[in-house]
């Protein structure tokens, strides 16, 4: 079986505008979570939110793509082209049908529909009910990508919430061993971060409505509220080992080497059998694992849930758990990605990075957390978690190369 490498990373975060100005910011405690300011949020019980600082599409993206796109798909351009950067892969040096793409998406082209349902409003409310079944899209990221750089081998999206990042990876890594792909851009990013968008993610009753940013995600905190919602995430660009070296590659930051997904509302037993099966898929055991990357969804209940799965596969306080994603809210089909990188980038320089915030742990959970400041450690191998809304689940477990 090949092993599937990752070559480049573009990352665009709420508390980082590009992949060191993250990892920097990550390492050092700082969030992006704040008022929201696209928008008078003053209406809604939730009025804070992590936004990506200083993205300009406008420079960023080509204005015939801008104008016909999504937020989302805007920073997934761009971050494409940042992750092709820091490869230094040339799309047209592969061939057409030796690349692909496999993209996740949650919340469809809310931003795009909310601008397009307001200028049909401004018409009269008469014009608005045939646009609504055409506003909401999923696919565009993947298609965009796809058009742009001329990769024509298999492409695909993923819709699992919080999960489905993750699953894009992971279909990303079946691609390039059953099709032969030499090159496959993958990953996710979410802008669902209009009146539209916030209206829906509150009918799940999740999000907090506390309005101190420092409060307001508090996940494994006897005082967790639920989550904030944010936008961004991550691309990452996977390559055959084999034929990465070839071209040379500059740097080779590790592997996908096991993947696992799950579905089961109704049943706390489907996370750790997902984890286990993700873990024997990469040839490894709970003892293998130096840090895990934890969903965290900041509900008290959830968050007992996902406690309990860790505690009896690694043992009380058996490993290092984080959750960085308090400096960045949850950012949905963004979200996994974004955490598969930042394992990558703990294994690239040995350093755990911290979960925020959390200043009083539930005690019955026993859980090693990460608090407050980066914890210098040997990382080789990380797992990483996302569950989405419900009942989707999946592990990725990523490791360093010799």
């Amino acid at each position: 079986m090949s092993r599937v490498v990752v070559t480049g990373l573009g990352v665009l975060a709420p508390n980082g505008n590009g992949t060191d100005d993250y990892w920097s910011n990550t390492l050092a405690g700082k969030s992006g979570i704040a008022p929201i300011s696209l928008y008078d949020a003053s209406r809604y019980p939730c009025t804070l939110a992590g936004e990506v600082p200083g993205f300009d599409a406008e420079v960023r993206v080509p204005g015939k793509l801008r104008a016909q796109t999504d937020h989302m798909t805007h920073l997934a351009l761009a971050a494409t082209e940042a992750a092709l950067a820091d490869a230094q892969a040339d799309p047209a040096a592969f061939g057409e049908y030796e690349m692909g793409v496999v993209t996740a998406n949650s919340s469809g082209g809310t931003v795009f529909g909310q601008r397009e349902l307001e200028k049909l409003w401004s018409k009269g409310p008469e014009h608005v009910g045939a646009y609504m079944a055409v506003a909401w899209f999923y696919a565009a990221t993947t298609g965009q990508i796809s058009i742009r750089h001329k990769m024509r081998g298999p492409c695909g999206v993923l819709v699992a919430e919080q999960a489905g990042g993750l699953d894009a990876i992971g279909h990303a890594v079946r691609q390039v061993r059953r099709e032969g792909l030499r090159l496959i851009v993958t990953g996710g990013t979410d802008a669902s971060l209009s009146p539209a968008g916030l209206t829906a993610q509150l009918t799940t009753g999740l999000l907090s409505h506390r309005s101190d940013p420092h409060r307001a995600y508090l996940p494994f905190d006897r005082a967790a509220a639920g989550y904030v919602p944010g936008q961004g995430g991550a691309v990452l660009l996977l390559e055959d080992y084999g034929s990465a070296v070839k071209r040379g590659a500059p740097r080779l930051y590790g592997e996908i080497a096991g993947y696992a997904a799950g579905f089961d509302p109704g049943s706390r037993h489907v996370l750790p059998r997902v984890i286990v099966k993700a873990l024997t898929a990469a040839g490894a055991g709970p003892d293998d694992v130096d840090v895990v990357f934890a969903d965290a969804l900041g509900d008290f209940a959830a968050d007992r849930q996902e406690a309990r799965a860790l505690r009896e596969l690694f043992g009380p306080r058996g490993v290092p758990v984080t959750a960085p994603k308090t400096m960045t809210g949850r950012l949905y089909a963004g979200g996994g990605p974004l955490d598969v990188a930042s394992a990558l980038l703990a294994i690239r320089d040995q350093v755990i990075p911290p979960t925020v915030n959390v200043a009083d742990p539930v005690p019955g959970d026993e859980l090693d957390l990460v608090l407050g400041e980066p914890r210098p450690a040997p990382v080789r191998t990380a797992l990483v978690v996302a569950r989405g809304f419900g009942g989707f689940c999946t592990a990725i477990v990523v490791r360093a190369l010799p």
